[in-house]
């Protein structure tokens, strides 16, 4: 892992324990099996590609560690609606207080405020944290094989499954990629940045395309900011993405979302 990623683990470590101080596992455990009626994660991304429009999962994100506040004017309620009314897939919403400056109420507002299928976009490193994702509504939780092992991987999964909740496991190269391929779920995340250098390149993505089953769903992360990005990775046979920054720049994000798609 790098510097920043470690770094952001350590913290996750210490923000489980001091959760678990507050409420224990059982009863964040009770509360996610008490919930019922999830959303389709999978399935609505496999309806836009079978009618033919690329999968977009759009993200809520107010700041990152890198670019610092990203939108200040920031109401999760809006920006979700937004995106639905423009031909969104699903939302992500990050969650991450100390990096992102998230926090799970505003999983809740973007969810309470359109029919969007919603990921919980944060740090997996605990079971805890899973059974807070279903806790708190959300519809799929995110995976980073970087910062986590194959047990780990395969447990968080196994519950996340359990409860119905989609898993989007993310990778970086080719050897996070089989790792990543011994896992159940069908959504494989490509993240265009890499991790050392935080340079951004779509090749990534093209470059490990070829070894994704066709029966997995690949998701192209980072590095989509304008329509020849999305000819590009369309004329490769890639339909499905994660966009955050090029949208969350923008006055009335969907607008963006749909001139960068449509």
């Amino acid at each position: 892992m790098t510097d920043i990623l470690n770094k952001i683990v350590a913290t996750k470590h210490e923000e489980v324990a001091a959760a678990k101080n507050r409420k224990s596992l059982e009863l964040v455990r009770a509360d996610a099996e008490s919930r019922v009626l999830t959303r389709d994660f999978v399935g609505a991304l496999r309806a836009k590609i079978a009618a033919g429009k690329p999968a977009v999962i759009a993200e809520i994100k107010k700041a990152s560690p890198s670019k610092g506040i990203i939108r200040a004017d920031f109401i999760p309620a809006d920006i979700a609606q937004s995106y639905a009314e423009f031909g969104a897939a699903c939302l992500s919403v990050l969650t991450d207080a100390e990096y992102f400056q998230g926090c799970a109420d505003y999983l809740k507002q973007a969810r309470a405020s359109c029919q969007l299928p919603v990921l919980r976009k944060d740090f997996m490193v605990d079971v805890y944290q899973i059974y807070e994702s279903r806790a708190m509504g959300a519809d799929a939780i995110l995976l980073i094989a970087a910062c986590l092992d194959d047990a780990q991987m395969q447990e968080f999964e196994r519950i996340a499954r359990g409860l119905d909740m989609a898993v989007l496991v993310e990778v970086h190269d080719a050897d996070e990629l089989q790792r990543a391929l011994k896992l159940k779920t069908p959504l494989i995340g490509v993240n265009n940045r890499n991790l050392k250098t935080f340079e951004v390149s779509l090749n990534t993505t093209l470059s490990l395309m070829k070894d994704i089953p066709a029966d997995r769903l690949l998701i192209c992360e980072s590095g989509i900011h304008t329509r020849q990005d999305v000819l590009r990775m369309g004329a490769a046979g890639v339909n499905a993405f994660l966009v955050g920054e090029a949208f969350m720049r923008a006055e009335e994000p969907g607008e963006v979302l749909a001139a960068l798609f449509d």
